[in-house]
Order: structure tokens, then C-alpha cells, then sequence
């Protein structure tokens, strides 16, 4: 025998207390520019690989998987770096990081031109290369294969724990929407969370080869629909649904 709870009848997104509502809007409206801020940083970064705007699948490969026929300096300057110097500046960079960047041109040139071009975040800013040194530049001077394995695993854990605080809140707020199919609510709550395994999983298999990089969007535009169905629900329910009047009863009921 199932027992039905009707005993909170506010449960719900349009009916909830006013001090609650002002929390559930307030951590989506900063979550949403946080996620607006994010895209705009991949489409900076990521999304300048192959040195065009937007995102593209040559952009993945060439973030994870590297450009194989180049350093990664040259990948760099040619793309989310091409407006750090002129072009003559990177293609005299480019061509000495070809040719093996012998020691011998860093003293007497190009100590210079990184110092001029480069050290004022290359030197200052914590986990990327410091440019005052010759081996940190002679090791991006390598065959560019892309992200490190180090890299990975760091970006990875920080997603996996990071993003996955972001879609539990979000879909905790969901949960409490009205009008909503079943089924529905609940595959809108699980699927971030697989798009977002699928996404990281992208990147360590695009590192292994360079098919892959569609999963990488896949991910990407699978959790970013379901987070954004979600956000946008729940801020029509508790900001435009709420001002009829109405009384919808207990959100979860259906489930106890």
C-alpha cells in the first residue's frame, strides 16, 4: 500500500517559501553567467587552436590530440596566441622552434623578443610556461601532441568534481518543478551528468586518436540543452508561473 504526502502543498517551484526562491534564483542566475563565462573562455581558447573563430573539430585535435606536423609554439602563435605579436615577430619564433630552437640564437635574439612579446604573463601567472627560461620554451619548441597527460588528469578531476556540483544543484531546483512528465524530469536530471562522462572521456580518447574529437561537441551540446532546459523551467515557474495564484501541491508526490 503506497501512502501519499499532501501535507506540503508549497513543495513545489511557483508555491515555494520566498526566502527559498530567493536562493534557487539567485544560484542560477550567478550559475548561468558563470556558465555563459565559460563557454565565451573555451571559444578563447579551444576555440583558436587552429586559429580561426569558433569552435570546430580541428580545434579538439589540435588541442588534445596536437598537430603532429608542427611544435607547440608554432600551434600557439598560429592560433589562441596570434595577436600576442606581429607576424613577422611569430614567423621569425615559428621557424627557430622548427629548426630545434638551438641555444645558441637565445641569448644574443630571442631572450629579447619573448621578453618584449611573452613574459608579461608567461612569467607571472602560476601553471603556465615561464618564458624567461630557455628550457621551458625549448620544451614547447617540441612536436606538438597536444595535451599531457599531467594536463589531463588535472583538468579532468577539477570538471568532473567541479561541473558535477553544477548539475546536482541545478537538478535538485528542477526536481521541484510542476507540469513536468515524469520521465521526462528525470532524463533532463541524468543527462548532464552522462554528457559530462562523455565529454571527459572525449578528451583522453582524442589524445589516443584524433577520431574522436566529435564526442568532445557531443558532450559538450548534450549537458549544455540539459542544463539550459532545466535553468530556464525553473526560472519561468518560480519568477512568471508563481503569479497566477494557484496552489500545485506537493512536487515529489508522485514519487513517495
Amino acid at each position: 500500500m503506497s501512502i501519499k504526502n499532501t501535507s506540503l502543498p508549497w513543495l513545489n517551484l511557483p508555491n515555494l517559501p520566498l526566502p527559498l526562491k530567493a536562493l534557487f534564483v539567485g544560484y542560477l542566475l550567478v550559475v548561468g553567467v558563470g556558465l555563459c563565462m565559460a563557454g565565451l573562455q573555451i571559444m578563447l581558447t579551444h576555440g583558436m587552436a587552429d586559429g580561426k573563430v569558433g569552435l570546430s573539430v580541428n580545434d579538439i585535435v589540435y588541442s588534445y590530440y596536437g598537430d603532429r606536423s608542427g611544435t607547440k609554439l608554432a600551434s600557439k602563435l598560429n592560433g589562441s596566441m596570434i595577436d600576442k605579436a606581429p607576424v613577422e615577430v611569430r614567423e621569425d619564433i615559428i621557424k627557430w622552434a622548427q629548426q630545434g630552437a638551438p641555444e645558441s640564437e637565445w641569448e644574443p635574439h630571442f631572450k629579447d623578443v619573448f621578453a618584449k612579446h611573452c613574459i608579461m604573463c608567461h612569467s607571472q601567472i602560476p601553471g603556465i610556461p615561464d618564458f624567461t627560461k630557455y628550457a621551458e620554451v625549448k620544451s614547447r619548441a617540441e612536436v606538438n601532441t597536444g595535451a599531457t597527460i599531467s594536463g589531463l588528469t588535472r583538468v579532468s578531476h577539477i570538471h568532473l568534481f567541479g561541473i558535477s556540483f553544477i548539475f546536482f544543484f541545478t537538478g535538485l531546483i528542477f526536481s521541484f518543478a510542476v507540469h513536468i512528465p515524469r520521465r521526462i524530469k528525470v532524463l533532463a536530471i541524468a543527462f548532464p551528468f552522462c554528457f559530462l562522462l562523455l565529454d571527459v572521456l572525449s578528451w583522453w580518447l582524442t589524445k589516443l586518436s584524433p577520431t574522436f574529437a566529435w564526442l568532445t561537441i557531443i558532450g559538450g551540446i548534450g549537458y549544455g540543452m540539459a542544463s539550459t532546459y532545466m535553468w530556464f523551467v525553473s526560472m519561468y515557474q518560480m519568477l512568471v508561473l508563481s503569479r497566477n495564484g494557484k496552489v500545485y501541491g506537493n512536487a515529489w508526490e508522485q514519487d513517495l
